[in-house]
């Protein structure tokens, strides 16, 4: 779908009439700065910005694929397990194998490990 509206004329042009979203008024309400950004990333090859996922891996595919430097996954650094100093020596290879999905569908990032492993154990007994 990302892929069809990117290269669509139409599409684009029916997106550039669309009226844009403007608040009817400011909001008295503080943005919060302490939950995490999982959903999108920076290009730890380049710096260009909010890539989710599949961008990301699309966009290092495209613009990095033989580039040598080893870098921190933006991924698995926004993870509360992530390491944000440990270089992936194949960074694109990590990417293609190990972020196939989005965590959030699998993930709830309000439990700790050990309360995820429980309930994992949990599932898989109850399944059998």
């Amino acid at each position: 779908m990302r892929s069809h509206v990117s290269s669509c004329a139409k599409v684009q042009e029916q997106m550039a009439n669309c009226p844009k979203f403007v608040p009817v008024v400011p909001t008295s309400q503080p943005i919060p700065s302490n939950i995490p950004n999982r959903s999108t990333f920076v290009c730890p090859y380049c710096g260009a910005r909010n890539l989710d996922q599949q961008e990301l891996v699309k966009h290092c595919m495209e613009n990095h694929r033989n580039d040598p430097n080893k870098v921190v996954c933006p991924v698995c650094s926004a993870m509360p397990w992530g390491d944000p100093s440990y270089k992936s020596a194949n960074f694109l290879q990590h990417l293609l194998h190990r972020h196939k999905f989005s965590y959030d569908t699998f993930v709830d990032y309000n439990i700790d490990e050990e309360a995820a492993l429980q309930a994992a154990l949990a599932l898989s007994l109850s399944e059998n």
